[in-house]
């Protein structure tokens, strides 16, 4: 089963994050065969929360992927997102023809109900798409996209502007240990 993890920064805890880098690092290292992709969002060059989709046996493995880390466990986040999600490109970041360098980089977040919306992954330099899912995996409840895009308005474009309750878009990078 596939999932969506994004710890959002509690405000002021950027400090904090970067006390507990390596040990982020060294729980991640423990899930490296399960990745799809991973990386921070950003403000400027402030972290503002940890992004994380993976492929795990159920919905209480991902539960703990989520409450484990290092990070929630210290107080760093504010709050979770954990969905089901599907990898409607069927490869990791790794394997975006466009790479780890070069262009804006953002997680765009559809929040929503009722019939799915945006599931074609046609549309430009994706680099994660899938929909959001609830724990059965039956219901929709929005699309997470990772992209390269022009800026934020570009990036927010990728979904349909009515079908949404609520759409964020931020800042994200390639995430992992440095080369």
């Amino acid at each position: 089963m596939e999932f969506f993890c994004y710890h959002r920064d509690r405000p002021g805890s950027a400090a904090l994050r970067g006390r507990l880098l390596e040990d982020h690092w060294a729980y991640m290292d423990r899930f490296a065969g399960s990745m799809i992709a991973r990386g921070p969002t950003m403000a400027g060059d402030v972290p503002t929360g940890s992004v994380h989709v993976l492929d795990l046996p159920d919905v209480a493995a991902a539960r703990a992927f989520a409450f484990e880390e290092p990070g929630y466990q210290a107080g760093a986040y504010r709050d979770v997102l954990l969905r089901r999600w599907r990898n409607t490109l069927g490869r990791t970041m790794w394997e975006f023809p466009g790479g780890r360098t070069g262009g804006e980089r953002f997680l765009v977040l559809g929040l929503g109900e009722g019939a799915p919306a945006d599931l074609d992954p046609s549309a430009g330099e994706l680099i994660a798409h899938g929909p959001l899912l609830s724990d059965d995996g039956a219901a929709w409840l929005g699309t997470a996209v990772l992209l390269r895009a022009p800026d934020a308005a570009a990036a927010r474009a990728v979904l349909t502007a009515d079908r949404y309750a609520a759409v964020e878009v931020h800042s994200w990078r390639f995430g992992g240990r440095p080369s």
